[in-house]
């Protein structure tokens, strides 16, 4: 089994070392075990990491074991997707005692559901709700107190009440608590509302990269985050872009495109760097949207990582933009949501300008932060630029 972490004397002049680091590793978002083996037979010798992000296994206990034995066998370590925890499936919560016990340190945790505060930021509530209702009555039952709550009480801008539903939300009906509860560490990836997301319990948040945004802005939103609170991130290599003729597809990234994302990641001290794989195209690859020209990206990479140790995390916050307590803005344009519910306010438009200019001066050296008496700051950045900042 490959270790977390290995030493080189790459200075023997200075008596430096480096650890070789971090997580990197591909999703398998397929439905059979067969398929998981293939692309673990695919990608072992040259990752460290496999991401099971499978809801059909998620829901099939011999094919999660299956998989996990696999994975570990090749010498991989691995994390477990669940879209939730399903009543249907009453093995699922036991099934974590199992898995520590079964695979150790192998195992790395659970990534529970997907993109929450994305799902607060775009989704039309009154809409999505009812839609949940049509196609999973079971799922809307367990979530239909904040349903009762997020659809009838969105008047009044409200920040901070809005923060305790949302982090009772994740906590409760999404049960990261469960996680908590059982000492596992919970994952989940994400485009926005991280410090959220961390508030609400989660251990780790990977910062999407793709969608035609900022990489250097989402990275300082996710880090900065992780950084204050005293939590790990990652970052996953997502679609370049939507396909504006079908929603549901993707315009995917060239293996360049892929590899320069990684070097960003690794550059700024991402803990976990995943090459999300969904779904399949053209319908007959058995790896899913990744090509010959993915694979090369991701030996290079890897090479990349063993040969240059120093680079990793080479470029830290140095500076940070502290926005308004609970000001969960999207920030992806000017006229994004504010915890979904509210269009920008007078505020966004100096934030979004102070914001841009910071990115301007210090690249990834910037990091997003919150206005927070639970976490001081004063310690942990150079320098430090309030959201109203005017020079």
């Amino acid at each position: 089994m490959l270790a977390i972490v290995v030493y080189f004397p790459n200075d023997p002049e200075n008596g430096a070392i480096y650890p070789v680091e971090p997580y990197f590793g591909v999703s398998f978002c397929g439905n059979t075990a067969a398929e998981a083996k293939l692309l673990i037979d695919r990608t072992k010798d040259y990752t460290n990491l496999f991401v099971l992000q499978s809801g059909p296994i998620s829901k099939n206990e011999t094919a999660i074991n299956t998989v996990c034995d696999y994975a570990v066998d090749s010498g991989l370590d691995f994390i477990v997707f669940f879209g939730w925890f399903d009543t249907d499936h009453p093995w699922q919560i036991p099934w974590l005692n199992f898995a520590k016990d079964r695979w150790g340190d192998s195992f790395l945790g659970v990534y529970l559901f997907d993109e929450p505060g994305g799902m607060q930021t775009d989704y039309n509530w009154t809409y999505a709700f009812h839609h949940i209702k049509e196609v999973d009555p079971e799922f809307y039952q367990t979530i239909k107190d904040y349903i009762q709550e997020n659809v009838n009480q969105t008047v009044t801008r409200d920040y901070e009440e809005v923060k305790k539903r949302y982090v009772k939300y994740v906590l409760t009906h999404i049960r990261v608590n469960e996680l908590i509860n059982h000492s596992i560490t919970s994952f989940t990836s994400d485009y926005s509302l991280y410090w959220f997301d961390y508030l609400a319990g989660y251990d780790t948040i990977f910062v999407e990269l793709g969608w035609n945004q900022d990489a250097q802005k989402h990275i300082a939103l996710c880090r900065g985050a992780a950084t204050v609170q005293q939590k790990d991130w990652g970052a996953i290599i997502v679609w370049k872009d939507r396909d504006p003729e079908n929603d549901k597809e993707g315009i995917y990234k060239t293996g360049p495109e892929m590899l320069e994302d990684m070097h960003t990641a690794y550059e700024a001290g991402a803990k976990y760097v995943i090459i999300f794989n969904y779904p399949t195209n053209p319908p007959d690859n058995p790896y899913g949207i990744l090509t010959d020209e993915h694979f090369t990206a991701m030996q290079q990479f890897w090479n990349y990582m063993q040969r240059h140790p120093e680079e990793y995390g080479k470029t830290t916050g140095q500076a940070a933009l502290v926005l308004p307590e609970n000001y969960a803005w999207g920030m992806r344009k000017p006229d994004d949501k504010i915890w979904g519910y509210w269009g920008p306010d007078d505020l966004s438009p100096q934030i979004w300008e102070l914001c841009h200019d910071l990115l301007d001066q210090y690249g990834l050296a910037l990091d997003i932060v919150y206005d927070d008496p639970d976490f001081p700051i004063a310690d942990i950045y150079q320098e430090i630029y309030y959201w109203n900042y005017t020079g």
